[in-house]
């Protein structure tokens, strides 16, 4: 019994049926159709399916998406990213303040303050580390060390202090010296402390050649000066000259800040550069 039910239903779904269109005057055959049932589920069928994979594409990859209720436009999205980072930074600014109140009570307390950069990890000797130079660079590499333009071999001769008497170096800012000029421990200028809000000025003539944002300085503001004098000043917290500006020696370029990862309260990190060597700051300059 159940075989024979299932061979009808399977007769229903494969009868052919005709549909016809007549000329209404002449009765003549204008137009038909042969279709069974199975041709029409297949037909129905193949049709939802396209229109349901065609509204999910336009839906996924088409701006109409954001006509959904509840689905969050352009500018929404942008709001979000910028939240995050917002957030983020804000994280990052309330640490940097947890360490200088910190700080302050252990000078209050009678004690010595934790450096931030004295604390991190050490156990990493950087000059240990190797490169191996490329086949592209090599030409690039030997010019550069032909050049001495990076040449940090400071240690050699330190005992010589470069003539700069003829030279007046104006102090970037007025303040008492927490960190001197220590190339041992890669600490390669001199950490001023003064007020907040402080005008940092130019130490000499010259033209900025960096005037950007670092993780770990901050903003940082660098210029070059004749007789292939170089300096820097980090930490700002906001820079008032940009690439390319020609500065003259006590013109104002930045003000003082507590900015980047490697600070620990508002003070100016300050160096000089001379051939691509530094050299100590309060040799010539009166802080």
């Amino acid at each position: 019994m159940i075989k024979e039910k299932k061979k009808r239903i399977v007769n229903k779904l494969r009868n052919k049926y005709r549909l016809s269109i007549y000329n209404d005057d002449t009765f003549e055959e204008v137009w038909f159709l042969r279709l069974s049932r199975l041709n029409v589920f297949s037909i129905v069928g193949t049709s939802v399916l396209l229109f349901i994979i065609a509204i999910t594409v336009l839906i996924a990859f088409t701006p109409i998406r954001e006509f959904i209720p509840g689905y969050p436009d352009g500018n929404m999205r942008r709001n979000i990213i910028n939240n995050v980072y917002k957030l983020d930074s804000l994280e990052h600014e309330l640490e940097i303040r947890d360490r200088y109140f910190e700080s302050i009570n252990t000078i209050i307390r009678g004690g010595t303050p934790l450096s931030y950069e004295s604390s991190q990890d050490t156990t990493v000797r950087y000059e240990e580390i190797t490169f191996d130079k490329s086949e592209h660079d090599s030409l690039l590499r030997q010019q550069i060390e032909e050049e001495e333009l990076f040449n940090l071999s400071i240690l050699a001769n330190t005992s010589n202090k470069t003539d700069f008497s003829s030279i007046h170096f104006y102090p970037p800012v007025k303040g008492l010296v927490t960190n001197s000029f220590n190339p041992n421990e890669y600490h390669f200028g001199t950490d001023i402390v003064t007020a907040s809000n402080k005008v940092v000025v130019a130490t000499l003539d010259g033209t900025v050649t960096i005037a950007n944002w670092t993780l770990e300085t901050g903003y940082v503001i660098q210029i070059q000066h004749d007789n292939n004098l170089l300096s820097v000043y980090k930490h700002n917290s906001e820079l008032l000259k940009k690439i390319g500006n020609h500065v003259t020696a006590g013109e104002a370029i930045a003000i003082i800040g507590n900015s980047g990862e490697l600070t620990s309260g508002p003070h100016l990190h300050f160096e000089l550069w001379h051939n691509g060597t530094p050299i100590d700051p309060e040799d010539y300059v009166a802080f």
